[in-house]
């Protein structure tokens, strides 16, 4: 059984929160658990209440989307050292996407509720965690912009 301090120290060398001001870890400790998922199990659900945030410890996670004729097509493969899910931070909080392992997986889950209580409380600690976030959504827009090159045969 994973000990506080096993989960804090988990927390603190993640990549994502790299760099971080040290008085804001405990607003991530304070809301932590660890959770486990099966190849296949899933994470989150597009359009379900976007309730928590992830850092992804080990193992893989693909974000999936419905296409209408062709079902759930996995646009974006994740592994160790990233963050998963952004939903949880913008109205009306529903996921957009649905993530399920593709291998097993340990992830570092966060309660969003209290994470968004932390951000309200303290302007600092609010204006990383959401610098943090678009740096992530700016790395997928990127992403997405390469396989969309990439499908429609318009790369130089």
């Amino acid at each position: 059984m994973q000990t506080m301090d096993q989960l804090e120290n988990l927390i603190i060398k993640h990549p994502f929160l790299s760099g971080l001001n040290s008085h804001f870890y405990h607003f991530f400790n304070e809301c932590a658990v660890r959770r486990r998922f099966r190849p296949g199990q899933e994470i989150f659900h597009e359009g379900a209440t976007a309730d928590h945030f992830y850092l992804i410890e080990a193992g893989s996670v693909g974000l999936e989307t419905f296409v209408p004729g062709c079902g759930m097509v996995t646009i974006h493969p994740l592994g160790p050292g990233e963050a998963l899910g952004w939903s949880w931070l913008f109205p009306p909080q529903q996921w957009h996407f649905t993530a399920s392992a593709t291998q097993p997986t340990e992830l570092i889950a966060f309660d969003a509720d209290n994470l968004r209580q932390k951000m309200d409380e303290n302007r600092d600690f609010g204006n990383d965690l959401v610098t943090r976030v678009a740096r992530i959504l700016l790395q997928r827009l990127q992403a997405t912009r390469m396989q969309l090159i990439d499908l429609y045969g318009m790369r130089p």
